[in-house]
């Protein structure tokens, strides 16, 4: 049994951490049509399924530890620490949280909701005004929302990686493809020759490396 002296079986953190962040998303995200909870409850599951496994049983470290414990045998496999496995994979020393895999997790987490924010604060004045979003965000791709929450999901990954999430990653991002390709059809018949030229201008979820293309129509 994992005893909480080695940073698992604190059930109490994964409920007060997975609360956390999903109402933060739940604040900048606001859903309200069935698309938009079949998007939160996606991610919501997500981040259950990686604090269970952060502060609850380490799930990936137990079933990987037959090989994790013949290519890093100095290691314990089950402290805290180890769970953050880029870090110890590539036998590094010292405190993970200033690795470069941590660091660089903090950043795409902190800017994925950053442009969840952003990019909620333009659709709902859109929405209000019955107009195509266009700016703000939606001037370099069409699906911001959507890149925001597979972005901050890839942070998590980076920081700490477990089998179901790295399952549930790519599960997740076909979903929210096909939510935005049914989203985009429904523009389409809303908006007409509007919503085809600013999509014929904008990418869907990557942003072009020069925003000349891009509308900038409010």
């Amino acid at each position: 049994m994992i005893h909480s002296a080695s940073g698992y079986g604190l059930w109490g953190l994964v409920v007060v951490n997975s609360l956390v962040f999903i109402i933060f998303a739940f604040s900048f995200f606001k859903p309200s049509t069935k698309r938009d909870w079949r998007t939160f409850g996606g991610f919501s599951a997500f981040i259950v399924a990686l604090f269970a496994e952060m502060y609850g049983f380490p799930l990936t470290v137990y079933l990987l530890s037959g090989w994790l414990q013949s290519r890093f045998p100095q290691t314990d496999l089950f402290s805290h620490d180890s769970g953050h496995l880029w870090w110890m994979m590539t036998g590094r020393h010292g405190n993970p949280h200033f690795a470069l895999p941590h660091l660089l997790s903090l950043a795409f987490i902190f800017g994925g909701f950053y442009l969840l924010a952003k990019a909620r604060h333009v659709l709902y004045d859109a929405q209000r005004s019955g107009k195509l979003a266009t700016c703000g965000p939606y001037a370099r791709i069409r699906h911001p929302q959507y890149a925001a929450f597979v972005v901050i999901m890839f942070g998590f990954l980076l920081q700490w990686p477990t089998l179901v999430t790295l399952v549930m990653f790519p599960v997740l991002v076909f979903m929210y493809v096909k939510l935005a390709m049914q989203e985009e059809h429904e523009a389409e018949e809303q908006f007409g020759e509007a919503w085809r030229e600013y999509a014929a201008r904008t990418p869907r979820f990557i942003p072009r490396l020069s925003g000349d293309d891009a509308v900038h129509v409010h």
